[in-house]
């Protein structure tokens, strides 16, 4: 068994991808060919905003928006200790300040209540300028944009959305990376909607911001390629990998479906042994992960790796106690919940493709184990 089979996936659509490929071979425009402008427009649509901007990675995909926004020292940039490493890094690559937030234990999404008391904190002893919010739709749950976006309109200050894993989820009906002013993902291979290498995308209804988007995905390119508007970075998604998206952006939805089929039968068949994962009623996960949380989480897992069932821990160190944020000066026990989940959490194989057969082996290890 594999924890995610991307094989499965690829001899499904062989024929497509390889055609696709072989399209940009033949074109030769490898670098912003006519397939990253067909995918941003596809895309555009499928979340429901006026633009898209394909980027490099899910990590400029977070980095240029807050370049757009001029981030930089002296501002305080709100968002999640329990999260990959990509959300915080962006914010410091800027000389700005991550002002880390406890999360909720039943989503793992950021816990509105402690947001509005770090900003309150922040803006009451005057060292940082409250400037921006990056909530993370960790696993695929967005988290609670209209209580987020209406915090950040209390206190003058944006939202990012950190969709790296959200893509393909829905909130209140809405889809993900359409919940904020701005939005990121990820195409990395394992995501929800991943390709073959590297890749993300910008979306945003602000025309003032998507201008600012496609200058600094090319250097910073003002009206032409030798004339410089701003510093920027070398920020473009890849031909092949928006041709070979458009191959499996094609069954995307249909996989969405399928992944909720396999995260509720793992979730009835595990509820009374181990705790779950909870999506609220107006959610839909993208299920970019299936975690499931367990005190002796080590045992568990080296009863899996018995049987043959591949687990991994996403996340085992929260950011506040790595090495990399060491000079914002926190210490265990500052984010209970967070340092909590990372204690205990550990994800199962979960891709659209897993078969009901290797889910039950799954289950009746976990029962076996538990």
């Amino acid at each position: 068994m594999q924890f995610i089979d991307l094989n499965a996936q690829q001899q499904r659509i062989k024929g497509k991808i390889d055609a696709n490929i072989q399209n940009v071979l033949a074109h030769g425009k490898y670098i912003m060919g006519p397939e990253v402008k067909e995918l941003e427009q596809t895309l555009a649509k499928y979340v429901g905003v006026d633009y898209a901007i394909g980027v490099a990675s899910g990590t400029d995909a977070l980095l240029m928006p807050l370049m757009a926004h001029e981030v930089g020292p002296g501002d305080a940039i709100f968002t999640v200790s329990f999260t990959f490493i990509a959300t915080a890094e962006v914010i410091q690559l800027l000389g700005a300040t991550s002002v880390f937030v406890d999360i909720d234990p039943d989503t793992f999404n950021i816990d509105v209540n402690k947001l509005e008391e770090a900003i309150i904190k922040v803006k009451s002893e005057g060292k940082l300028n409250p400037k921006g919010i990056m909530p993370v739709d960790l696993f695929g749950q967005p988290a609670d944009y209209d209580e987020i976006n209406a915090l950040a309109k209390k206190y003058g200050m944006f939202v990012l959305e950190d969709g790296a894993q959200g893509f393909g989820g829905t909130y209140k009906g809405k889809k993900a990376c359409s919940l904020a002013e701005v939005a990121g993902t990820s195409f990395f291979p394992a995501k929800p909607l991943g390709t073959y290498g590297d890749g993300g995308m910008c979306f945003t209804n602000d025309k003032e911001i998507y201008e600012k988007l496609l200058s600094i995905r090319v250097h910073g390119k003002g009206s032409h390629k030798y004339d410089n508007a701003r510093v920027g970075i070398n920020g473009r998604l890849d031909t092949l990998m928006a041709a070979i998206l458009l191959a499996k952006v094609e069954i995307f939805a249909e996989e969405i479906e399928l992944r909720q089929k396999v995260a509720n039968r793992y979730s009835e068949g595990l509820k009374d042994i181990i705790k779950t994962p909870f999506v609220k009623e107006h959610n839909i996960s993208a299920w970019a992960q299936y975690s499931v949380l367990h005190p002796d989480r080590e045992k568990v897992m080296a009863g899996l790796k018995e049987e043959g069932i591949p687990t991994a821990i996403y996340y085992p160190k929260p950011l506040h106690l790595q090495d990399a944020f060491v000079n914002l000066g926190y210490k265990y026990g500052d984010f209970p919940v967070s340092e909590k989940m990372a204690s205990d959490i550990f994800s199962i194989p979960m891709y659209p493709y897993l078969g009901e057969e290797d889910q039950d082996k799954v289950i009746e290890a976990i029962k076996k184990y538990a």
